[in-house]
């Protein structure tokens, strides 16, 4: 069977041999990335980078244009080169999706990092102890593997009776642009996380707006110092130490109160209703019978992580989680020469940066391959 471009089959194709590859070139595929090279790992014949979008920026270079730097949760710098040093002349009403990509671009440019794109990953195996790495254009063999293929590529929709008779608009987060697109219509927004706060908060200025979420919002007052930031590491930690599958990241950290969902309340914005037990042709209804009618659903319920290229490798437990070890919970507890940053408690930007390190000499330790230069 050839494959879809026509050249050889994906199981004859000679492959390309390297220690490590890198799959994604996200925060965290790039931390990892700085750190093997700052390690002594060459690039090239040592580790490679595979990025199936076509320019860097990651999952930035597809966020809605209204997510400026201004309203980002926000950006964490990269080790080694600073946002601030990148980018210098970016504004606060610059694009995250234009302002992130040339940062991302000018890190790895700075650093040299041996990144490919555009190249997707379809399936990794195990071959006589090595990893077949199988894309749509070359097929990689590595003694280690480094995921950190993020979140966006795999939007999470709940599954509610109903769901393929509603005539009126379903969208997810994923394929949010612009508030005008709504005006005029009734548009329910389903989720309580900070990308459901920010779309309620764009679309209710010209549109009519309900809210619907499966727990009341917990609000948090004060500023997200260190602390309540560690705390909130370590709960999403021992979930994946235990093998479970980790929570949302708003479910411990809280959605922060500020002059923004303060003007958001004085408007009537944030009249949160509980979640509906069904979609009808016209809108929702919930279990006591009462009905909404609206003509737009925007399903702003998160992302689970893009793992189904790693299925082969057999990592999941019973319970649908990876068990997770290491100093930072990246290495597979059943696969000591996979780790998973952007995962867990990585899935933070500055987690990620924390955990591309501890990825990179912790495999490097696996694999025997000693550092040429201290860390």
């Amino acid at each position: 069977m050839m494959d879809e471009g026509g050249g050889a089959p994906a199981e004859q194709r000679v492959a390309v041999k390297t220690e490590i590859v890198v799959i994604g070139a996200g925060q965290a595929g790039l931390s990892s990335a700085y750190h093997l090279k700052r390690r002594g790992v060459t690039a090239g014949r040592g580790f490679v980078v595979l990025d199936q979008n076509p320019i860097p920026g990651g999952a930035w270079q597809h966020r809605w244009p209204s997510l400026t730097l201004s309203t980002v949760n926000r950006i964490h710098d990269l080790p080694g080169l600073s946002f601030a040093e990148a980018v210098p002349a970016a504004g606060d009403d610059v694009e995250a999706a234009v302002a992130v990509p040339r940062y991302f671009a000018e890190y790895e440019s700075r650093f040299g990092l041996p990144v490919y794109r555009p190249v997707t990953v379809r399936v990794v195996c195990e071959r006589g102890g090595r990893f077949r790495i199988e894309t749509d254009r070359e097929t990689f063999s590595a003694r280690g593997l480094i995921n950190a293929t993020g979140t966006w590529e795999t939007p999470y929709v709940p599954d509610y009776p109903g769901h393929e008779l509603f005539r009126g608009r379903q969208l997810h987060t994923h394929d949010y642009r612009t508030a005008a697109e709504f005006a005029g219509q009734h548009v329910l927004i389903v989720g309580g996380g900070i990308s459901a706060i920010q779309l309620l908060d764009e679309i209710s200025k010209v549109a009519r707006t309900s809210w619907a979420t499966r727990t009341p919002p917990r609000w948090r007052e004060g500023p997200f110092d260190q602390e309540a930031g560690r705390a909130a590491v370590r709960l999403v930690e021992e979930r994946v130490r235990a093998g479970l599958p980790p929570n949302a990241v708003v479910s411990v950290t809280g959605l922060p109160v500020n002059e923004r969902t303060e003007a958001m309340r004085a408007r009537g914005v944030l009249e949160r209703q509980p979640m509906f037990s069904e979609i009808t042709e016209t809108g929702v209804r919930w279990p006591d019978g009462r009905e909404l009618a609206v003509d737009v659903i925007l399903w702003c319920t998160g992302f689970r992580s893009s793992l189904d290229h790693l299925a082969p490798l057999l990592l999941r437990e019973p319970s649908g989680g990876i068990a997770m070890g290491g100093r930072l919970a990246t290495q597979v507890v059943k696969q000591p020469r996979v780790h998973l940053v952007g995962y867990g408690p990585s899935a933070s930007t500055v987690g990620a940066n924390r955990a591309g390190a501890a990825a990179a000499s912790e495999l490097m330790e696996t694999l025997g391959i000693a550092p040429k230069i201290s860390a």
